[in-house]
């Protein structure tokens, strides 16, 4: 299939452990148990990339999960925990991670790569965390790399599922190089290549191939007209005041977020402000923990079915949310989605 995913371990030889097309709780533990290759000596460097031509990884099996947590199943639990455990594991490695992520990655294709120490981004990248229209939020510590993004760049992303492609994935700062396509074999085979490398070493690699890599540098960043806007309309504290702001500005570019976020999950789009807020000033690992809680609280709730029957299953793209706008969804109700588990709670 051509959105299954491939983990290697780079030393004296190379090993293929996981291949993923939607990410499975099987799978995740199959690459938890990769990143022990950072105890193994003979392991220098870790790869990860789509095994097709059209996606890095298009994110978890959502239905799935939606599946059993409508029937009390521990999998709506195991599914979240293992993936953010992951996700943890691949934001402490010690050595040197690169995601080429040549294709579509969004969701949890995002947390199997923007964590690692080298994000490598070609035209075919498709970038997205549309969480919030099914009823989620942008998790797999999107929490900690989106608030970190320039200015309010990672809020407008996060509330509006706003897509970046190729070159773009870079400049946004999700990525952290760009090499073309056509570049990527020679690229992991002198990766591959290299002896007991540095990040150093791997990082010249990745420099030298994006310095051979001129396509599409001359168009602009799709965005760039638009940030000093982003910054100004999405600095409001609360949703009702990012939707004002953009009600008031009236601009084309205004008008069309405000009819973005009118499809979201009201609850999502609270959820996820607070959960940027807060994980501006938080380290990844207590990001992670709050957004176990937040996954069990939408595991509790509605929107997630809703969104997911609407969006995925019957598809007629018409999801009917309860609360149905951010004004009915009172503090009290996102206070209670960042709860403590107790002994449930996220351990790290």
């Amino acid at each position: 299939p051509s959105s299954m995913l491939r983990v290697f371990a780079v030393s004296s030889r190379l090993r293929s452990l996981c291949r993923l097309q939607r990410i499975q709780a099987h799978m995740v533990r199959s690459c938890s148990s990769s990143m022990k290759w950072e105890s193994d000596n003979e392991t220098d460097i870790v790869i990860i990339k789509g095994a097709g031509d059209k996606a890095f990884c298009a994110g978890g099996d959502i239905r799935a999960v939606t599946e059993a947590g409508k029937v009390g199943d521990s999998l709506a639990q195991d599914f979240f925990r293992e993936e953010y455990l992951l996700n943890n594991a691949i934001g402490s490695y010690r050595k040197p991670y690169i995601a080429l992520i040549d294709g579509i990655t969004m969701g949890g294709g995002v947390g199997l790569s923007v964590h690692g120490r080298f994000r490598v981004a070609t035209e075919k990248t498709l970038f997205a965390m549309p969480e919030t229209a099914i009823g989620l939020f942008p998790d797999v510590g999107g929490g900690y790399f989106l608030p970190r993004l320039q200015g309010k760049l990672g809020l407008f992303l996060a509330l509006t599922g706003f897509r970046l492609k190729g070159r773009d994935v870079q400049r946004a700062g999700v990525a952290t190089h760009f090499v073309e396509s056509k570049k990527i074999p020679d690229l992991q085979k002198e990766l591959v290549d290299l002896k007991s490398p540095s990040a150093e070493d791997v990082s010249r690699v990745l420099d030298s191939y994006q310095s051979q890599s001129s396509l599409d540098a001359e168009k602009p960043f799709i965005l760039k007209k638009h940030l000093s806007d982003i910054d100004r309309l999405f600095s409001a504290s609360s949703v009702e005041g990012i939707v004002k702001n953009l009600k008031t500005d009236g601009s084309e570019f205004a008008k069309k977020q405000t009819e973005t976020l009118s499809k979201m999950s009201p609850t999502s789009l609270k959820i996820t402000l607070k959960q940027l807020q807060a994980g501006a000033a938080l380290s990844l690992q207590d990001v992670l923990v709050m957004e176990y809680r937040l996954s069990q609280a939408c595991m509790r709730g509605c929107d997630f079915y809703e969104g997911v029957r609407a969006v995925l299953v019957d598809k007629d793209q018409n999801p009917k949310w309860n609360p149905s706008t951010p004004e009915e969804v009172s503090d009290q109700m996102v206070e209670q989605c960042f709860s403590s588990l107790g002994e449930k709670d996220l351990t790290l």
